[in-house]
């Protein structure tokens, strides 16, 4: 089932490997600057974990196991990466309680989603479903579009 899916996988692997460098770049380099704002630690774990997701996902992919595995696999991460998520908004929610809800609208439509469609995705695996892929393939890309708008924020909105 997952035989045809290598190249994604490898692809979007080195995607989510690329924007996590970059996102140790603009953390370390702007690192003071994140320290002072409450909310943005937080937005920073929360991407590193949004694509340590985007690249633990492919990984399993490649691995030769079973439909089942993998499924149980990204099913695990795809939870993981969504309650890190949300756990992460709401320590930067608690951190600006009075800020504008346009704010929080934009990451709470983004960030913790990309966990969900991994995690749907890897349930229909086990189930035997092999559109779970698609599912699948839909978290780890909407994971590096959250990677890239989380980064571009810590490294060039910071300093505006």
């Amino acid at each position: 089932m997952a035989e045809a899916w290598p190249d994604f996988y490898v692809a979007t692997m080195g995607a989510a490997a690329a924007l996590s460098g970059l996102l140790i770049v603009a953390v370390s380099i702007n690192l003071q600057r994140i320290l002072e704002f409450k909310h943005l630690p937080s937005r920073a774990a929360e991407a590193l974990l949004t694509l340590a997701g985007a690249m633990l996902t492919p990984g399993a992919g490649l691995i030769p196991q079973p439909p089942t595995a993998l499924g149980v696999e990204t099913c695990i991460i795809g939870a993981i990466v969504f309650i890190g998520s949300v756990a992460a908004q709401v320590s930067g929610f608690r951190a600006l309680p009075n800020s504008p809800a346009r704010w929080w609208i934009s990451r709470a439509a983004l960030t913790p989603f990309t966990g969900l469609p991994i995690a749907i995705g890897g349930a229909l695996l086990v189930t035997g479903t092999s559109a779970g892929l698609y599912w699948i393939a839909a978290g780890v890309l909407l994971s590096l579009a959250a990677g890239v708008e989380t980064s571009w924020v810590l490294l060039v909105e910071i300093v505006r």
